[in-house]
C-alpha cells in the first residue's frame, strides 16, 4: 500500500507529542508498507519531501501561511494510495488529496481546536481558520483515529455529525528500547542542578494547554527540600512567555533551587533527567493522551498529573502515579492538590520507586510503538478494503 504520513513536525523539528508519534509511527510503518512522509521544512531526503509557506504569505497570519504548505502537499500526493494526515496543519492536505486524487484520508486527532480557545492568542483570526480546517477534514474523513477513548469521547461530542463507527481508537506509543532508566548526572550539573537533592520535572511547552502557570503557583507550596527543574520552552505567544518569566521571577524570590531551561535539549539529556528526577510532573488543563507521561514512566520515575483528556487512560492512579481533578472553575483547589500529590510522592521515596517500576513495566506491555503500527496498519487496511 502506497501511503502518505502529513504531518507538521518531523525530525529534527519537533517540538510536541504530535512530532514524536509521527516520528515513531513512521519508522515503523516503513516496514509494513510503501510510505511517503511530507512535512514542513527545507530539503528532502529518501522517503521524505519538505515543504515550506509560499514566500508571498511571508508575514501573514499564520493559519494561511499553513493553508499554503497543505496546497503543496496535496499537489505532491499524486500515486499515494491512502493519506494519513495529523493535526490542523496537515489535515487540510489530507482531505484536498482526498478530493484531488480520489483516494481515502484517515486522520489522527491529537488535539482539538475547539477545545483550545486559547489559541486565539496566537493564531488571532486565523483560529477561526484552523477550525474551519479541523471540522471540514474531521467531518470528511473516511476514518479518525483518537489518541484515547477519552479524545474520541471528545471528538464526538465537539463534532456531533461525525458516524461514531468511523472513529478508532489507537493509543499513542513509547520506545521502551529508547527511554530507559539512564544514569550519570552530568546533564543535571552541567546545568546547575544538584544531583544531591531531589528534583520535580516538567517537560514541556510553554501554553496555556500545559498548564505551567499552574505548576509555578503551586510550587510555593511544595517541600522546600526539593528543587523544581522547567525543561520549557516555545512559548505560544509573548504574552504567555511573559507571565511566565514573571511566575519564575517571583517563585524564585521565595525558594532556591528553581531550574529554568527554555533551550531544546537533546533527547539523551531529557532522559537522564527524566530517570534522575524524584517525580515528573503535568499540570496539563487539556491533553488526549501526553506522551511525555509515558515517556517518564519508561525512564522508571512516578508520575503526578492531572486526570484530564487521556492521561488517566496512562497514568494509573496509586499505582503508576497519582491524578489530580481539575476544574477551570476552580484553579486554587487544582493547584493546592498539585503541591499536595508532589509531596506526598517526594516523601515517600519507597512509593516512589514502586510507581516508577510499575510504570516502566505499564509502557513495555502496553505502549510498545510497534503494535500502535500494527493497529493503524489495520486501519487504513479496513479503509481501503471497504472502498475497493
Amino acid at each position: 500500500m502506497k501511503v502518505g504520513l502529513l504531518t507538521r513536525e518531523y525530525p529534527p523539528d519537533v517540538y510536541g507529542g504530535a512530532g514524536v508519534h509521527v516520528e515513531f509511527l513512521a519508522r515503523e510503518l516503513r516496514a509494513l508498507t510503501d510510505l511517503e512522509v511530507h512535512s514542513w521544512g527545507e530539503g528532502a531526503s529518501d522517503g521524505l519531501t519538505r515543504h515550506r509557506p509560499c514566500e508571498s504569505l511571508d508575514g501573514a497570519n499564520d493559519a494561511l501561511r499553513t493553508f499554503s504548505v497543505d496546497l503543496s502537499i496535496a499537489a505532491a500526493l499524486e500515486g499515494r494510495e491512502l493519506v494519513h494526515s495529523h493535526t490542523w496543519y496537515a489535515n487540510l492536505a489530507g482531505h484536498l488529496a482526498k478530493l484531488l486524487h480520489g483516494i481515502p484520508h484517515v486522520m489522527t486527532a491529537h488535539s482539538l481546536e475547539p477545545l483550545r480557545p486559547w489559541k486565539a492568542e496566537q493564531l488571532g483570526g486565523g483560529y477561526a481558520l484552523s477550525g474551519w480546517a479541523e471540522r471540514t477534514a474531521i467531518e470528511s474523513a473516511d476514518a479518525v483515529i483518537a489518541v484515547s477513548h477519552g479524545m474520541r469521547a471528545d471528538i464526538l461530542g465537539c463534532y456531533p455529525q461525525l458516524d461514531p463507527a468511523r472513529v478508532r481508537v489507537v493509543h499513542n506509543g513509547i520506545d521502551t528500547r529508547l527511554y530507559r532508566p539512564a544514569p550519570g548526572v552530568d546533564v543535571l550539573r552541567r546545568n546547575g542542578i544538584d544531583p544531591d537533592r531531589p528534583f520535580v520535572l516538567f517537560v514541556g511547552r510553554i501554553t496555556r494547554q500545559k498548564g505551567v502557570p499552574h505548576l509555578l503557583r503551586a510550587a510555593r507550596g511544595i517541600d522546600p527540600a526539593a528543587q523544581l527543574v522547567l525543561c520549557a520552552g516555545a512559548p505560544d505567544t509573548p504574552e504567555i512567555e511573559h507571565e511566565f518569566r514573571t511566575l519564575v521571577a517571583e517563585l524564585g524570590r521565595v525558594r532556591d533551587g528553581v531550574h529554568w531551561i527554555d533551550e531544546m535539549l537533546p533527547r539523551p539529556d531529557i532522559i537522564q533527567l527524566l530517570s534522575r528526577a524524584a517525580v515528573f510532573v503535568c499540570p496539563s488543563v487539556y491533553e488526549p493522551l501526553g506522551i511525555v507521561n509515558l515517556e517518564a514512566m519508561a525512564c522508571g520515575t512516578a508520575v503526578v498529573a492531572s486526570a484530564v483528556g487521556g492521561i488517566p487512560e496512562v497514568v494509573s492512579d496509586g499505582r503508576t502515579g497519582l491524578l489530580v481533578p481539575y476544574e477551570a472553575d476552580d484553579p486554587e483547589a487544582f493547584e493546592t492538590g498539585l503541591a499536595d500529590a508532589l509531596n506526598r510522592v517526594l516523601s515517600d521515596r519507597t512509593a516512589a520507586q514502586r510507581m516508577g517500576e510499575a510504570g516502566r513495566e505499564r509502557a513495555v506491555r502496553e505502549f510498545g510503538w510497534d503494535m500502535v503500527a500494527r493497529r493503524t496498519l489495520e486501519v487504513y487496511e479496513e479503509i481501503c478494503k471497504s472502498q475497493s
